[in-house]
């Protein structure tokens, strides 16, 4: 549902005085071109003027600790920093604290590899056992691990290990429909100590966990995609993931405060929050490429920045990226190659969120209206997913559909 910007604006105010509204300009395509021109001082005060009390309402007013940062055409139009990157220490978050993007992180392994597409490395086409030949499943390809559609286990439950309630939905007399417990399942020992992205591999290749839907038949989310992905890149390149991505992503964009969590980093390590309980390191906390990159909400407008001016990948590689391949239910919710897409009439927001343990992360962008919101947070607060409404400042329009998390 779209409600007006000004009537939305005036509750929050109490209808008290306002600035105008300076128009919005639509950009058509992905033209970059156009996108970033500069904003004048009166159009900065505006947004931020708008924003601030949009952010006390929906984020200061309900616990929020973390970062945000909104942009207009690469130009920061609202930035603060609130709460402790360690409660026990009372150190506070600023603009150099690196926040775990969780789920966040696919975004950089999914451009990653389609740069290796354009630089002629691999193809999307490729089956998987090209790059890992010990690689247990047949007819996977990379496209299939980018969008979802492989139909493999997630890993995160498959090594889990112990007992699970296995739960079949039914309907009942009056035809809703209902989880029925079915059995309780002995799914055996679980992996012990610090798994890494290789130990995966060898636990699908030694035990063979059942896929749950043959290739290119269904969109399922699953985190082995991304852990595939970044075994590949590190196949292609001859590299260790955390390491070529430092070196040619993290460092050419000018992520200073960037990198990807390993077991070297574990004695720096800084707990993320559920309520005052912090998160100890557990056994996946060093796998990645479907996780584990930390970083700011100043290194991630740099990362959009290199999106918008194509100085990453190319813009009908963009353009593919932003296309949905998940089409099996209609509906305004769709994936493409490593983003969340949200389909309205007017415009797709491009997304994608993250959660894990205490950590949860947005990233929000509206590529016609070249703005960007980025909310970082080590605290979890389930605000931080419907603040993204706060975007509603740039397009006019409030836009009440729920993002997937």
């Amino acid at each position: 549902m779209l409600l007006p910007l000004l009537s939305y604006l005036c509750i929050l105010l109490s209808c008290g005085t306002s600035q105008n509204q300076p128009p919005v300009v639509k950009h058509g395509g992905l033209d970059t071109t156009s996108h970033l021109k500069q904003l004048t001082p009166k159009e900065k005060e505006y947004y931020f003027n708008a924003i601030t009390p949009l952010y006390k309402s929906m984020l200061l007013q309900k616990g929020f600790n973390g970062a945000i940062l909104a942009a207009k055409n690469g130009d920061i139009v609202f930035e603060d920093y609130h709460g402790f990157a360690n409660f026990k220490t009372k150190e506070l978050i600023n603009a150099t604290t690196p926040f775990h993007l969780a789920s966040i992180s696919k975004t950089f392994t999914a451009m990653t590899t389609l740069r290796m597409m354009e630089q002629g490395k691999l193809a999307l086409e490729d089956d998987v056992k090209k790059y890992l030949p010990t690689f247990p499943y047949t007819n996977v390809t990379i496209k299939d691990l980018l969008t979802h559609r492989s139909g493999l286990p997630n890993y995160i439950y498959f090594m889990e290990g112990g007992r699970e309630v296995q739960y079949v939905r039914k309907l009942s007399k009056r035809g809703k429909s209902i989880l029925v417990k079915s059995a309780v399942v002995n799914k055996g020992k679980g992996f012990v100590g610090q798994a890494t992205n290789k130990d995966i591999l060898n636990w699908m290749v030694n035990k063979r966990p059942p896929i749950e839907a043959s290739p290119n038949r269904v969109f399922k989310y699953c985190n082995t995609n991304y852990v595939l992905l970044a075994l590949i890149v590190e196949k292609v390149t001859g590299m260790a993931f955390p390491k070529y991505m430092k070196d040619s992503v993290f460092t050419p964009l000018g992520m200073t405060s960037s990198f990807i969590f390993t077991p070297e980093d574990i004695p720096n390590y800084k707990p993320s929050y559920t309520g005052k309980t912090p998160a100890p390191i557990e056994k996946f906390d060093c796998v990645y490429g479907d996780k584990c990159v930390y970083s700011t909400v100043r290194d991630m407008l740099q990362w959009d920045k290199a999106l918008y001016e194509g100085s990453f990948v190319s813009k009908p590689t963009l353009e593919m990226a932003f296309k949905g391949y998940s089409n099996e239910h209609r509906g305004v919710h769709n994936y493409g190659l490593g983003w969340r897409l949200l389909v309205e009439p007017t415009e797709t927001i491009v997304y994608h969120n993250g959660w894990w343990h205490g950590n949860n992360t947005v990233f929000t962008r509206l590529v016609k209206d070249s703005a960007t919101l980025i909310i970082l947070g080590n605290k979890y607060n389930s605000n931080i997913y419907s603040a993204r409404k706060i975007t509603s400042v740039f397009t006019g329009n409030i836009d009440t559909t729920k993002l997937i998390e």
